[in-house]
C-alpha cells in the first residue's frame, strides 16, 4: 500500500478549488449561487473525530502490546490495513471537497457585505479547516499503522498496513 502524498493532496484541493472558483462565477453570472450546507463542515470534522480516535485506539494498543501488558489486545493486520484504507479515501475526498468550498469561499470574499454571503462565506471556510483537519487525522493514523523499518522490528513487532 502506497503512502498518502501531501502534494497530491495539495493538487486536488488546489484543482477543485480553481474549478470551484470560476463555476462560482459562472453561476452567479446566470442566476444565483448554490449555497454552502452548515453541515459540510460539520460533517468533515465528525470524520476528522472518528480518524482521530481510530489513531488513538490502534496506538494505544501497540503500544501496550510492545510493553507487555498483561490482557493487552493486539491489532490485527487486516484491521489496521482498513483503517489506513479508510484513512486514505477519506483525505482524498476530503481535499476535493475543502477545495471546493475553499474556491466558493475565495469567490464570496468579494460580496463580504452582503449577510447571506458572509454567512456562506463563513460555513466555506470552516469546511476547510474540517478538510484539513481530516487530512491531518488521515495522515496521523498512517503513520500509526506504519509498518516498522528493517532495524526497527524489535521496537514495532505488530504494527500493520
Amino acid at each position: 500500500m502506497k503512502q498518502l502524498r501531501l502534494g497530491l493532496l495539495a493538487g486536488l484541493f488546489a484543482g477543485a478549488g480553481v474549478l470551484s472558483w470560476g463555476g462560482a462565477r459562472l453561476w452567479d453570472s446566470l442566476g444565483t449561487l448554490p449555497s454552502v450546507p452548515l453541515a459540510a463542515p460539520v460533517v468533515l470534522a465528525v470524520i476528522a473525530v472518528v480518524l482521530l480516535a481510530t489513531a488513538l485506539s490502534i496506538r494505544a494498543r501497540l503500544r501496550a502490546q510492545r510493553e507487555r501488558r498483561p490482557g493487552a489486545k493486539g491489532v490485527e493486520p487486516m484491521m489496521a490495513a482498513r483503517a489506513v484504507v479508510f484513512g486514505q479515501a477519506s483525505a482524498l475526498v476530503a481535499a476535493l471537497v475543502a477545495g471546493m468550498y475553499g474556491g466558493t469561499g475565495v469567490f464570496l470574499l468579494g460580496s463580504l457585505d452582503v449577510p447571506p454571503r458572509r454567512d456562506q462565506a463563513i460555513y466555506a471556510g470552516f469546511a476547510v479547516l474540517a478538510g484539513i483537519a481530516v487530512i491531518a487525522a488521515a495522515v496521523f493514523l498512517e503513520r500509526v499503522c506504519k509498518l516498522p523499518e528493517n532495524g526497527d522490528d524489535d521496537r514495532n513487532t505488530a504494527q500493520a498496513a
